[in-house]
């Protein structure tokens, strides 16, 4: 499975589905350089749209799900549980909680958070909450012992479709592209994403 995130241009978000990516995500954190400001004037019809929040409030979060019609939505603060709960009551999308590693220290934190979102997102620690363009090293995942699925972040480019392709892990569903894919922020290189996932189909 595969996510882009940080879309925002209507043709490009266009072009990338076309593609057969399975989830879309935007970015509605106004700090971010993949800020979506204002709804497109065209969404994904058929890879579900992934609204991603850093350290917003609950009626911000359901307000965007309502206009944007997200279908799963992704934290990458410091959202505690209880808020999750809350958000919980407030919307019955899925959510994603997102988490910057760097050593097998960094996984304990997503044992408070089992059973409370439905999937994790394992991102390289570094200067912004996301879309550094680097990453972690992926072998601390094999300390990782808990029962929500993830998807794997952190600076995966162009290059590394053979790297992608012999990481293994039980609980991994898929992988997380963004800034190494760009032409610029939220403008994503749609040859480079082709021949990246060509590649790791013919592996």
């Amino acid at each position: 499975m595969i996510k882009i995130c940080g879309m925002r241009e209507a043709e490009n978000i266009r072009q990338v589905e076309r593609l057969g990516i399975d989830w879309l995500g935007m970015i509605f954190w106004p700090q971010s350089k993949r800020y979506v400001a204002e709804r497109p004037d065209y969404l994904p019809t058929r890879a579900k749209r992934v609204g991603v929040f850093v350290d917003t409030t609950i009626n911000d979060i359901v307000a965007h799900v309502n206009e944007f019609e997200l279908d799963l939505i992704q934290l990458h603060g410091h959202e505690s549980p209880d808020f999750i709960s809350g958000l919980r009551n407030a919307t019955d999308r899925p959510f994603i909680k997102a988490f910057n590693i760097a050593s097998t220290q960094d996984l304990i934190q997503t044992r408070d958070y089992e059973g409370i979102v439905d999937y994790f997102l394992f991102d390289t620690k570094g200067k912004s909450v996301g879309g550094n363009g680097e990453k972690f090293d992926w072998s601390v995942l094999t300390d990782y012992h808990g029962e929500t699925p993830f998807l794997l972040s952190g600076g995966i480019g162009p290059d590394d479709a053979s790297r992608v392709k012999s990481f293994h892990h039980p609980r991994c569903i898929g992988i997380d592209l963004n800034s190494r894919f760009e032409e610029a922020p939220a403008l994503k290189d749609i040859n480079a994403l082709k021949q990246f996932i060509d590649h790791l189909n013919r592996l």
